[in-house]
C-alpha cells in the first residue's frame, strides 16, 4: 500500500511556505496509463493532511474501487479554507484550489478538467468544500460536506474562528459573508453538483438543516441526508463512501 500514498510538498507563493499534502493513487494507476479524476478531501478542525487517512483505513481502497486519485491537503489547524481577511498569513482557498491543484495536475495521471474534479470535508472541511465551490465554481464539477460548519456564526469562541475574521462584534460583515449559509445564492448559476450529511447528534445539525431548507428556498439542486450520528470518523468515515458515489456519477463514470 505504501507505494500508493505520496507525500507531496506543495511551496505556496501566497503564504510563503511549504505544505504537505497526502495523494492517494488507485491500484489501477500502476496497471495501466489511464488518467484518473481527482477528489480533494479537506480535514477538521484541529486535524491536518493525515486526519483523512488516520480516520478511515479503507481510504486507499476507496480510491480503487472508484478509480479515483484522492488528495489530502493541510489546510493548517483552524484556517477554515478561506483567504483569512484579518491574516495576511492564512490564504487556504489560493492554496488549495489554484496552487495544489496546479502541482497535483503536473505531477500526476489527472484528468485536467473541472468535470473530473471534486472536492468534500469534514467539519470545517465540509466548510471549507463548500465554500471553495462557491468562490471558484469552475475548479469543480461536484462539492460536498461531511457533518460541516455551514453556519459557524453560532460559535464566536470556537476554533479560532475570531483570528481568522476578527472579533464577531468588531467585525460583523466578516462572519455573515464567510459563512457558506449567506453564499448560497453563488449556486443558483453554478452547476456544481452539492451533496452534504449531518448526524442527527451533531453540533452542526442544526445549521445543516437551515442550509437545506434554504437550498429548497432558493431551488437550488442538492442531495441532503440526515443519519443517526455525532461528530466523530466513525460518522465521516462512514459518509464517504456515499460521497464518492455521488462524485462518480458526476464524473460520468
Amino acid at each position: 500500500m505504501a507505494q500508493n500514498i505520496d507525500t507531496l510538498w506543495v511551496y505556496s507563493s501566497g503564504m510563503n511556505k511549504s505544505i504537505k499534502n497526502l495523494v492517494i493513487k488507485p491500484d489501477q494507476y500502476f496497471t495501466n496509463q489511464d488518467s484518473f479524476p481527482t477528489v480533494y478531501l479537506l480535514h477538521g478542525a484541529t486535524g491536518d493532511y493525515r486526519q483523512w487517512l488516520n480516520d478511515t483505513p479503507n481510504l486507499q481502497s476507496l480510491a480503487t474501487k472508484y478509480k479515483v486519485i484522492l488528495v489530502t491537503p493541510d489546510g493548517g489547524y483552524t484556517s477554515w479554507y478561506f483567504d483569512s481577511p484579518v491574516d495576511s498569513t492564512y490564504k487556504y482557498a489560493t492554496y488549495v484550489a489554484e496552487e495544489l491543484i496546479a502541482e497535483v495536475e503536473n505531477n500526476y495521471r489527472v484528468l485536467r478538467n473541472s468535470s473530473q474534479r471534486a472536492i468534500t470535508g469534514l467539519s470545517m472541511g465540509g466548510h471549507g468544500a463548500f465554500y471553495l465551490a462557491s468562490v471558484y465554481s469552475d475548479k469543480w464539477t461536484a462539492a460536498g460536506s461531511i457533518c460541516g460548519g455551514l453556519d459557524f456564526r453560532p460559535f464566536p469562541n470556537s476554533w479560532d474562528l475570531k483570528l481568522r475574521l476578527g472579533e464577531k462584534a468588531d467585525q460583523p460583515k466578516n462572519w455573515e459573508k464567510y459563512a457558506v449559509i449567506n453564499r448560497l445564492d453563488k449556486f443558483k448559476e453554478n452547476p456544481t453538483k452539492l451533496i452534504f450529511d449531518c448526524g442527527l447528534d451533531d453540533f452542526f445539525y442544526d445549521g445543516n438543516v437551515a442550509t437545506h431548507q434554504l437550498m429548497i428556498e432558493m431551488k437550488i439542486q442538492h442531495e441532503f441526508t440526515v443519519r443517526p450520528g455525532k461528530h466523530n470518523k466513525a460518522y465521516w468515515s462512514n459518509a464517504l463512501e456515499y460521497h464518492l458515489l455521488f462524485f462518480q456519477k458526476a464524473f460520468g463514470l
